[in-house]
Parts: structure tokens; C-alpha cells; sequence
């Protein structure tokens, strides 16, 4: 009885973890501010959330971005820029 109480209470805890997020890393090809969106030299696509900001994002620039995927789309949660 006890082991299925401790199975319970676990299943319940990672149950209410938020999902771990990927990263990326790699460099800007093209920005679209209006649309949040940039594209890195790779061909993958990312959407900038609305707690990211775009203002040091230029094609060119090297970043790691956090991210997770909502709707089948890379929405980034993080982002660092390396020059």
C-alpha cells in the first residue's frame, strides 16, 4: 500500500513540473520584427515570446536561445546573444 501511495505522489509531482525546454545555438539569418520571428543559418525557425526582446537581434549575430514548442512552433523563453 505504501509503495503505491509514494507511485501516486510521484506521478503527481512530475506531473506538475513544466516541461523541460530545448536550446539552440547558431547564428541569425534573418530577422522579422514584426512578425517576432527569426530564422538562424541552419533553416530553423523561431518565435520570440513575448517576455524576449528583439532589440539586439541582427543577422549575424551568434545566439543560444531557450525554447519550447507550442502549436508547432519554437517559441523562445530565453534568449543570450555572443558577438
Amino acid at each position: 500500500m505504501l509503495n503505491k501511495l509514494a507511485i501516486m505522489a510521484l506521478t503527481l509531482l512530475f506531473a506538475a513540473l513544466p516541461a523541460w525546454g530545448e536550446e539552440v545555438t547558431g547564428k541569425i539569418q534573418k530577422v522579422d520584427a514584426d512578425d517576432r520571428n527569426i530564422v538562424l543559418e541552419d533553416g530553423t525557425q523561431l518565435w520570440l515570446g513575448e517576455s524576449v526582446s528583439a532589440d539586439q537581434l541582427r543577422e549575424g549575430t551568434t545566439i543560444k536561445a531557450s525554447y519550447e514548442e507550442k502549436d508547432g512552433k519554437k517559441i523562445v523563453t530565453q534568449i543570450e546573444v555572443s558577438q
